[in-house]
Order: C-alpha cells, then sequence, then structure tokens
C-alpha cells in the first residue's frame, strides 16, 4: 500500500502537470457504474457516478495537497471545494496524451476515472484491487475521519502530539507496532516505513508502549521522520504496484533494512515474522528486544 513518501512523489509530480488547469470531461469506467447499480461503493464514495462527473466537470484545478496518505484537489466552480483520493492497495494516477500510453498493460486494463484537462491531456486513476477511495466533500468534515489524522510528522509539534498520545493510558498497553501505525498518533507511517523505524531503533514491533521509555520514544519518532523523508527523495518504495504519473517506479525499496528481508543485515540472524494489527511484521530476534 502506497504510504506518505509515495503519495508526496504523486502529489509533486501532479502539481506542475494540473494546477490552473480546468476539466474539460470525466469518464467513469462501467465496472463502477456498475458496482452502483448493484449498491456497491467500488472507488467513488457516497455520490452517484453522474452526479461525480457532473461535480468535476468544468471545474478549475486550484491545488493539490497531500494529507498523510490522502491527495487533495482543491477545485473551483462557483465555490471551492475538495475531491479527496486515496491510493488504497495498487492506486496510480498517470498524466498521458492517451491511455495507450500507459506504460503498463495491467495498469491500462484498470483505469476507472479520467479527467480530461484543458491542456487535451488525460490524469487518469487506475487502480487494479479497487481499494481506492475518491470523495466529493465541501468540506474536510463532511468525512470525519480526515479531522481525526495526526499533524504531519515534519510539522512543529507532531513528536509532542506522539509522545502524548503513545503515553495516554488508551494506548499504554498497545503493541508499539500497532501504535506507530495509527493515523492518529502519527501520520502517513504504514507497515513498510514502522518495520524500517522499529529495525533502526532495535524496538521488537511487540513490545508494549509502556515498556519504552521517553527517550526510545523520541528516538522512535525521529527515526520514522528520517526514513520518510529518504524515501520520499528516493522516489518512494515499489513493492508491487506502486508507480509515480509517469509509469516510473521508486528506489527505496533496494535500502531497506528489514522489510522483506529473511536475514537480518546487521547480525546474520534468520528473521521472524509475527501478525500485529492484522500486518505482517517482520523483525530480528536478536537485535530487536
Amino acid at each position: 500500500m502506497p504510504e506518505l513518501p509515495e503519495v508526496e512523489g504523486v502529489v509533486r509530480q501532479i502539481r506542475p502537470v494540473s494546477i490552473g488547469k480546468k476539466i474539460e470531461a470525466v469518464t467513469v469506467s462501467d465496472i463502477i457504474r456498475l458496482s452502483k447499480a448493484n449498491g456497491k461503493e467500488a472507488i467513488i464514495k457516497r455520490m452517484e457516478a453522474d452526479r461525480f462527473v457532473d461535480s468535476l466537470t468544468g471545474a478549475q484545478i486550484v491545488r493539490v495537497e497531500r494529507r498523510s496518505k490522502y491527495i487533495y484537489f482543491t477545485l473551483r466552480k462557483d465555490h471551492e471545494f475538495l475531491l479527496v483520493n486515496h491510493l488504497g492497495m495498487s492506486g496510480a494516477w498517470f498524466y498521458v496524451d492517451q491511455l495507450q500510453s500507459i506504460p503498463e498493460d495491467k495498469f491500462r486494463r484498470h483505469v476507472h476515472v479520467i479527467l480530461t484537462l484543458s491542456d487535451g491531456n488525460l490524469l487518469a486513476f487506475s487502480d487494479i484491487r479497487r481499494f481506492g477511495e475518491m470523495r466529493v466533500l465541501q468540506e474536510e468534515a463532511e468525512f470525519p475521519p480526515l479531522l481525526l489524522m495526526a499533524p504531519e510528522p515534519f510539522e512543529p509539534g507532531a513528536r509532542e502530539h506522539f509522545l502524548a498520545m503513545a503515553e495516554s493510558a488508551k494506548y499504554q498497553n498497545k503493541a508499539i507496532k500497532e501504535l506507530i501505525m495509527d493515523g492518529q498518533i502519527i501520520s502517513g507511517c504504514g507497515n513498510i516505513y514502522a518495520t524500517e523505524a522499529l529495525f533502526k531503533t532495535k524496538i521488537h514491533p511487540k513490545r508494549a508502549a509502556r515498556r519504552i521509555s521517553r527517550r526510545r520514544k523520541v528516538e522512535l519518532f525521529e527515526s520514522i521522520v528520517a526514513i520518510l523523508l529518504e524515501s520520499i527523495e528516493a522516489g518512494g518504495s515499489t513493492i508491487s504496484d506502486y508507480r509515480n504519473i509517469n509509469g516510473e517506479s521508486g528506489t527505496m525499496q533496494d535500502r531497506f533494512g528489514m522489510y522483506g528481508k529473511k536475514q537480518c543485515m546487521v547480525c546474520g540472524t534468520m528473521t521472524k515474522t509475527l501478525k500485529i494489527g492484522g500486518r505482517a511484521s517482520v523483525y530480528c530476534p536478536t537485535c530487536q528486544k
């Protein structure tokens, strides 16, 4: 699943090719329309397909920003409103002159939303597994989970928020891995970067928050921030389906110290895997205590 660095990379590439342009037309796939007809919610949430098309057609793209793992498109017709997108497990945006220009067939076959821009090019959203989301909102409050997200990890106050939450009674007995993947505690850190940060700080992923000193919690937070920044500069991680809008892969996966490893790169011990919060957690039983 794309995490903060991958979403940041997509946003940085969408901005220069979209801001100031008008959405001349919107196309929604037959799969989405069939889903709606069957009372389901594939990709487009809480809105019928035709209303989604009408809402976006004729709007100008004013801003494109990232908030945690979400992409916020600020659009303007007679007033400003939001198109909020989550990439899900396999979502990807492509900026192309035609769908045939999308580099890989697996993405071409799963395009579900196409925005035709005023420059004649297409901003196409492909989602192989269809776990991505799009919501048209007049304001953030219309989708309350957005208001619960922790501060951006790079913002002033993010560390204090993390420490206060991690040391609150509600989270004292939680496994630290589960805690740092909670978007209300720290934004944008999923399984990949949580695994890497815990390995870097030599903390066992199942250790309860109460059994970790404040000094080590600070070290862990700073490690997460450093890894997220490093991954942004590396173009994110491509494990399977992540691509940027040009169809290119990231390179952060080449720098992993623990995620997906069978053997610890530090001590040579065979790694172990356990499930925490529904996600597989790889760790070194020798280095991480």
